[in-house]
């Protein structure tokens, strides 16, 4: 028993560090929007992630390419909407909002995931999810209207934090069509698959758009989105899956806007306001209320 309390005290470790990490990567995605445009960075991430994880994983995905084969046409879909839509969105969003407030939004997504099963797997939300969905909805407004309602009017000064919905949103499609297919493919292969797609996704951006140079300004940040969010905080939450499930895994998601404003106001100088306080805790209560069992609505 003693033995058992100590393995799950050492798994934790392995959620809290990788929503660090992803929550590093909020901060740095709004530090380097001066240095770098969205498409160079998203693409440079992914480049670099597939790179290196090309020498341990292309043999496997050789040796395993009749599994993959018929799972092609998904692979693309997961990859659209978890690598090239959201982290595209997220990074043209930091250009308009704070970090704080991507930290915030990016709590959403377990809410629009529970709307997305209704839309796809026709899960009907039980009472309680709905009614933490409309609670949380309610703080996620308060806090981009900074406390003043009357300012959500003014749509041109939301941009940031819309785009950043939007990219919350297709996150949670990525997430419902990983519960819908359940594909039968190891996790680090499906992986770098859809690393492979997002990479030819951004092939006609590249070409239009062009790519900023790598600089001394922007280099560390470029690093640091291609290794660590992209590969390691990935292998750290799969783990954290295998040792605790993925019900006790998915509650330290909500430690992400918490670590995100104490990074940003940190690194970033950005303040820490009464309504990101007021708007938070209401966003986080809604959460867990949405995630109480109880009767379908």
């Amino acid at each position: 028993m003693q033995l058992h309390a100590k393995h799950l005290a050492w798994a934790v470790l392995f959620p809290i560090l990788a929503v660090l990490i992803w929550s590093f990567n909020i901060a740095i995605t709004r530090y380097v929007a001066d240095y770098i445009s969205p498409v160079s960075i998203s693409f440079y991430r992914w480049l670099i992630a597939f790179l290196v994880l090309t020498p341990f994983i292309l043999p496997k995905v050789w040796q395993h390419k009749s599994l993959i084969r018929p799972h092609l046409i998904q692979l693309a879909v997961l990859s659209a909407c978890g690598m090239v839509l959201y982290q595209g969105l997220a990074y043209t969003a930091a250009h308009y909002t704070t970090a704080t407030n991507m930290g915030i939004i990016n709590a959403f997504i377990p809410i629009f995931t529970i709307f997305v099963a209704l839309l796809l797997l026709r899960e009907i939300p039980t009472r309680y999810a709905v009614m933490g969905s409309i609670l949380s909805f309610v703080g996620l407004l308060y806090v981009i209207s900074q406390g003043s309602w009357s300012s959500l009017f003014n749509l041109g000064g939301h941009w940031g934090d819309v785009l950043m919905i939007l990219a919350v949103f297709f996150y949670a499609f990525y997430g419902v069509f990983l519960k819908k297919w359940q594909l039968t493919l190891p996790l680090m292969i499906s992986l770098y698959v859809q690393i492979g797609f997002a990479i030819l996704y951004h092939l006609p951006f590249v070409v239009v758009l062009g790519l900023d140079p790598i600089t001394t300004n922007n280099a560390g940040s470029v690093l640091y989105a291609g290794i660590f969010p992209s590969i390691l905080a990935p292998l750290l939450w799969m783990m954290a899956i295998q040792h605790l499930g993925p019900n006790r895994t998915s509650i330290f998601m909500n430690l992400m806007p918490v670590f995100t404003a104490i990074i940003a106001y940190v690194w970033l100088n950005e303040a820490w306001s009464i309504y990101h306080t007021a708007g938070g805790m209401i966003i986080l209560f809604g959460i867990a209320l949405a995630q109480r069992k109880g009767k379908s609505a």
